[in-house]
């Protein structure tokens, strides 16, 4: 990997550069897009959504969404910490920089009230996040959510 990976707001000047990362045509039935992602985040202010472009020095290679910190109360939402998208654009994949966010992703959830373990879920198929997921230290929950399979990752 070169450039040290950081996790930045999203901002007006920088947005559109965000939006345009893209995966492979392959990759789009497993995870959405920034445009799409940051859209639903509005939409769902319950979900208690985080996000971050994520940067290897000046340049965004990646877009990463969680949950959080959900209420015990919001029990429409997988959570409290919830892995909502990774996303690294097509051109910077194969680099570690998705390990490398994730990695970022745990240190700031680790942060959190009563953080105990980080979920996610995933849609199955061949060419799917399942093993990078589970290379990572995730581990099948057996349960799922919105049909795909429940991940979790003890902090």
């Amino acid at each position: 990997m070169g450039e040290p990976v950081e996790l930045r707001e999203i901002t007006a000047a920088n947005r559109a550069a965000v939006e345009a990362l893209r995966v492979t045509p392959a990759q789009e039935q497993f995870v959405a897009g920034v445009a799409e992602s940051l859209i639903e985040a509005a939409e769902t202010p319950g979900a208690c959504p985080w996000y971050r472009a994520v940067y290897a020095g000046d340049e965004p290679v990646g877009f990463v969404m969680i949950s959080d910190n959900i209420p015990a109360d919001r029990v429409e939402y997988v959570g409290p910490y919830y892995l909502w998208r990774l996303l690294i654009d097509v051109r910077h994949q194969g680099r570690g920089y998705g390990r490398a966010a994730l990695d970022r992703v745990v240190a700031h959830v680790r942060t959190r009230p009563g953080a105990q373990r980080l979920l996610t879920s995933h849609v199955p198929g061949a060419g799917g996040p399942l093993d990078f997921y589970l290379r990572y230290g995730f581990t099948r929950t057996g349960d799922v959510a919105d049909g795909e399979p429940v991940l979790e990752l003890s902090l």
